[in-house]
């Protein structure tokens, strides 16, 4: 999302676990929102939020949440 409001190409690394099994998680997102799981059987939930930022106050969309 960072990368498409300021109009560059951005990707990132998230190394998590699962929040049921505890099993690790290795996520590469990119700024087109194109992602990769290392784990080959993991099939973790990934969305977008939908925000309508035409109604959003908060200063951020991290504040929204």
């Amino acid at each position: 999302m960072q990368g498409q409001l300021r109009k560059e190409k951005l990707s990132f690394e998230i190394e998590t676990e699962c929040a049921h099994c505890h099993a690790p998680l290795h996520l590469s997102i990119d700024s087109d929102l194109r992602y990769t799981i290392a784990e080959k059987d993991a099939q973790p939930m990934v969305f977008t939020p939908m925000v309508d930022f035409g109604k959003l106050e908060d200063p951020s969309i991290i504040d929204a949440f």
